[in-house]
């Protein structure tokens, strides 16, 4: 019936009995209130706040798709004027990664300033705490560089990763500050107790470094399913771990002398 006009047409359309006269018809034709024709239309009207909605969806590959959106954004506002009542919204994974984003913003400033917050409680001391958060900048510049090597994006799980390769940096950084700290308490001069606990420290620090960067190779280098997912994540904390590492073994010792001798000069300038 719906491809047959004819029969469409024909279709009753009860009407309401004003009066009991004969003369009223029960229903008039569907033809009589209407004009019926086949013409192409949408299959399906979709509604959102009663208003009518169109999606249109597509895939990115090739580049991340916050630049994806700001291109498309940027092109519809230069090249396309909307009708009066007419409106663009931008949905789907793009909608996701704004509201992954905008938590983001909150929970790495907190994580950081817990990290800062243990670190004072442990050595009592916030020169001592800044010292080994000084590991946290470099750990993300070399998560960044990694990224940028790469060509990768930076995803949300890029930013999981900036997170957890801050607790890996302040832990190297805590053990290497902890074991010169004990060495001086113990009789050792400064320089002396810098070396030592450099030397000393070296290959249980290599080795972490390298256990934890080798256990993320293969997700850094999966093509299969999820690794849209586990490539960023894992380059992200590869690159902040080499970088981390050189900062522990090489920068921090120096800032540690530095820090001291500026103090020691500040106590005798005192007295």
């Amino acid at each position: 019936m719906r491809t047959d006009i004819k029969t469409f047409e024909r279709l009753p359309i009860p009407l309401k009995q004003i009066s009991k006269s004969k003369n009223h018809p029960n229903y008039v034709p569907l033809k009589e209130v209407a004009n019926i024709s086949i013409i192409y239309g949408p299959n399906k009207i979709s509604r959102e706040n009663a208003k009518r909605r169109i999606v249109v969806t597509a895939n990115v590959r090739g580049r991340d798709l916050g630049s994806f959106v700001t291109q498309i954004q940027k092109s519809l506002g230069e090249e396309v004027k909307l009708p009066s009542g007419y409106w663009l919204d931008y949905g789907g994974t793009f909608e996701q990664l704004i509201s992954a984003k905008s938590r983001l913003m909150i929970v790495v400033p907190i994580a950081l300033l817990l990290i800062f917050g243990l670190l004072f409680m442990a050595f009592d001391s916030a020169r001592a705490a800044l010292l080994i958060f000084t590991g946290v900048p470099l750990a993300l510049t070399g998560g960044i560089a990694a990224l940028w090597l790469r060509g990768i994006p930076f995803y949300i799980s890029a930013g999981v990763g900036f997170i957890a390769l801050s607790g890996v940096a302040v832990l190297n950084g805590m053990v290497m500050v902890e074991f010169i700290r004990n060495l001086q308490k113990s009789g050792v001069k400064l320089d002396e107790a810098i070396i030592k606990g450099a030397l000393t420290r070296l290959r249980p620090i290599l080795m972490t470094a390298l256990v934890a960067s080798l256990g993320f190779v293969p997700m850094a280098l999966n093509t299969g399913t999820g690794a849209e997912v586990q490539r960023p994540l894992a380059t992200v904390v590869i690159g902040g771990i080499i970088s981390s590492t050189i900062l522990t073994l090489l920068v921090l010792p120096s800032l540690y002398r530095f820090f001291h001798i500026k103090k020691f000069k500040k106590e005798n300038y005192a007295k």
